[in-house]
């Protein structure tokens, strides 16, 4: 599970990446009950959303160096200089090489060897995010490429992750530790682009208490369904949606 205790190959940091801050801001502070704070001119007006002042997600401009609009995850590096120089020796693709965020930390942007777009952050003020996997936050991320057993080499190299098949029905789902890490560790799954998903990409999973009415208000605000709202033993109940301007996402309210 996702944890705010972050350690190298961990999910730190999630932004939606759009080309309207406005109406991105407006749809998901209205599905979510985020509240939305500017950091100002200086960083572009780039907006984090917090839950009773703890950040839980953040919203910025779409630009030149990064392919979007998306959600962008970023995973912790205590070195995102040497994860560029891994993410070429491993055949991805370097979108923005690293840069500062003064007084925040240092980041860089990637595409792996199937086109999925990532982050990486190396931490300097800014840890990461404030709250996980309570409701509504963060709870999970899943990769979703033409064919998983062709990136676990890329992200072994780059994140330096465990990759472990666990049993589900009869089928079995690829779950991404960090380094050294176990199931309780476990970060994200990555599975076979599904139907109607042309575009390799990263799916974020936000954590809410009622999938079936979080579904219903997404549509209400100028969302679409991706896919309906399932249960899945063990799991919890799904859907994955997308907002007005065509961002995927999941919302999943879990089993306990």
């Amino acid at each position: 599970m996702l944890t705010t205790s972050y350690v190298p190959g961990s999910v730190c940091w999630i932004d939606a990446v759009t080309p309207d801050l406005e109406a991105t801001t407006a749809f998901y502070t209205g599905l979510f009950g985020w509240t939305a704070v500017s950091l100002g001119p200086e960083h572009h007006d780039y907006r984090l959303c917090q839950v009773d002042g703890r950040t839980v997600a953040g919203i910025g401009r779409l630009g030149d160096t990064t392919p979007g609009p998306l959600w962008l995850v970023y995973f912790q590096t205590p070195d995102a200089d040497a994860v560029a120089k891994a993410v070429e020796q491993a055949g991805g693709t370097v979108h923005a090489p690293p840069y500062d965020i003064p007084g925040q930390g240092r980041m860089a942007t990637f595409a792996d060897t199937a086109g999925a777009t990532f982050a990486v952050w190396q931490p300097g003020e800014n840890a990461g995010l404030g709250q996980v996997t309570e409701p509504p936050s963060l709870s999970w991320v899943e990769l979703h490429v033409a064919e998983p057993a062709a990136v676990r080499g890329f992200y072994r190299s780059v994140l330096d992750w465990t990759i472990t098949d666990m049993p589900m029905g009869d089928m079995t789902y690829p779950v991404v530790s960090p380094a050294n890490g176990d199931e309780s560790s476990s970060l994200a799954g990555i599975v076979e682009l599904q139907v109607g998903e042309e575009v390799p990409h990263w799916l974020p999973y936000f954590e809410v208490t009622d999938c079936d009415a979080t579904t219903a208000l997404a549509q209400q605000l100028g969302g679409l369904v991706r896919a309906p709202a399932t249960s899945v033993d063990g799991v919890g109940r799904f859907a994955v949606l997308s907002d007005p301007h065509g961002i995927r996402f999941a919302v999943i309210t879990s089993a306990t």
